[in-house]
């Protein structure tokens, strides 16, 4: 194991080496994957790096923007015979999990409504009290949408499968300083169902929220309380202790055993599928945003 930080001031945890260039991997020993924590506009750059050096990638969401990186990855990855997955830790949050457990078991029939809503001040400061990149285009690649939105993105689509169509909005209501957007909403067509998607970073609080109507009840998460109301009764879970940063180690945890079982059995396909439509998905809705249209959705 190894960290790689350019930083003058970076550190990492004792017995670890630090390197202040990739070229210096080698240097060290076999090496098996890469973790990629980077921002967003390296991603696809060191993804192919890493892949055309021989080694299996972990890397930060979103791992592609665009169906066209989604599909250079893939060929690397192809070419390396080598797996790369993204970092769609929130599959293993808790509340995310008893919701899909309630979804699945029809507890609230079909359900044709969800509403998922996050809510910020501001940009996360990040390490240092400082987020430049995640406000700076040529970094960040994009904005909440691509930040927090690819969270939301693959949370749903696991729930709901590939939409038939999108339609986007993004904008700058608050922090006019941003290069890219600080508010984004996203509304998912089915054939039978409609997912939206609001994203903002020029709130007042932060905040969380994410609603499923059904046909014989509704799933509110509101803050850590998860609650399931049906046939005039109300249940409620409190995931405030799991849902503490501080807790994120366990689903990284769960997301570094998959893809420890990934590589066990040789299957990049899964994987490759869920950052292709994440990747595709972004696309539509910057597009639909950009032109104002509905745009379809072919997976």
């Amino acid at each position: 194991m190894a960290a790689v930080d350019p930083s003058p001031t970076a550190s990492a945890p004792d017995g670890v080496p630090l390197l202040r260039d990739r070229s210096e991997l080698g240097s060290i020993g076999p090496i098996d994957f890469v973790d990629i924590c980077t921002p967003t506009g390296t991603h696809l750059g060191l993804t192919l790096w890493a892949l055309g050096a021989g080694y299996h990638v972990l890397c930060e969401k979103p791992v592609a923007i665009d169906r066209a990186q989604a599909t250079q990855i893939r060929e690397a990855a192809a070419r390396a015979g080598r797996i790369v997955m993204p970092c769609h830790q929130y599959r293993y949050n808790p509340a995310w999990q008893q919701m899909g457990r309630w979804l699945v078991a029809g507890l609230i029939g079909h359900w044709h409504l969800a509403e998922l809503g996050v809510y910020r001040p501001a940009a996360d400061a990040g390490v240092g009290g400082e987020a430049p990149w995640r406000i700076r285009q040529t970094e960040s690649a994009g904005g909440i949408l691509l930040d927090h939105g690819t969270h939301l993105l693959y949370s749903i689509l696991d729930l709901a499968g590939n939409p038939d169509a999108v339609r986007g909005w993004t904008g700058r209501l608050r922090h006019h300083s941003y290069d890219v957007e600080d508010t984004a909403q996203v509304a998912l067509e089915y054939p039978d169902r409609l997912a939206t998607l609001f994203l903002t970073w020029a709130a007042t609080a932060r905040e969380n929220r994410v609603r499923f109507i059904g046909a014989q009840g509704v799933i509110d998460w509101q803050g850590g309380v998860l609650s399931l109301e049906r046939a005039g009764a109300v249940e409620t879970h409190d995931f405030t202790a799991q849902l503490d940063k501080r807790s994120y180690a366990g689903w990284f945890a769960a997301l570094f055993g998959a893809f420890a079982d990934a590589l066990d059995r040789g299957d990049g396909a899964t994987s490759m599928a869920d950052l292709t439509r994440v990747a595709t998905v972004l696309e539509a809705a910057y597009t639909s945003a950009r032109t104002g249209c509905r745009v379809p959705v072919a997976l």
